[in-house]
C-alpha cells in the first residue's frame, strides 16, 4: 500500500499551510492599532485619576486654610500650586466653609473629562 503524499493529505483536510503564510502578519497588522489605542487610553485614564486625587487633596487643604481664617486668595493659590489650571469656588454652610474645585483634563487627543472635588472644614476663623 502506497502512502498518500503530503499534498494529498492537506487537500483532504481542507487546509493548505502554504496558503496561510501571511495570515499571522495580517492579523497582527489589524490588531496592533487597537492594542496601542487601548494602552494609550488606559494610561490617560490613570493620569486623570491621579489628577483627581491631587485635586481632592488640594481642596481639603484649601478648606482647612479658609477654616483657619486665611483669605480666599491663599486657598486658591494652594489649589493652583497643586493642580495647575484648577478653578475654585467657596461657600459657607452653617458652621462649615466649603471649597469646590473644577478642572478639565484630556484623555487622549479628543476625549476631555471634567473633574470636580469638594471639601468642607469647620469655620473657626470667623
Amino acid at each position: 500500500m502506497k502512502h498518500p503524499s503530503a499534498r494529498a493529505r492537506r487537500s483532504r483536510l481542507g487546509r493548505d499551510p502554504a496558503g496561510e503564510r501571511g495570515s499571522v502578519a495580517a492579523e497582527l497588522a489589524l490588531a496592533l492599532p487597537a492594542v496601542v489605542l487601548t494602552l494609550l487610553l488606559g494610561a490617560g485614564a490613570l493620569g486623570a485619576a491621579s489628577r483627581q486625587v491631587a485635586l481632592q487633596d488640594a481642596v481639603a487643604d484649601a478648606a482647612r486654610l479658609l477654616g483657619r481664617g486665611e483669605s480666599v486668595g491663599a486657598a486658591e493659590a494652594t489649589v493652583v500650586a497643586s493642580v495647575a489650571g484648577a478653578g475654585i469656588s467657596t461657600a459657607s454652610r452653617g458652621d462649615l466653609v466649603c471649597v469646590t474645585a473644577r478642572l478639565e483634563v484630556a484623555v487622549g487627543a479628543v476625549i476631555r473629562v471634567p473633574l470636580q472635588a469638594s471639601s468642607c472644614a469647620l469655620d473657626g476663623g470667623r
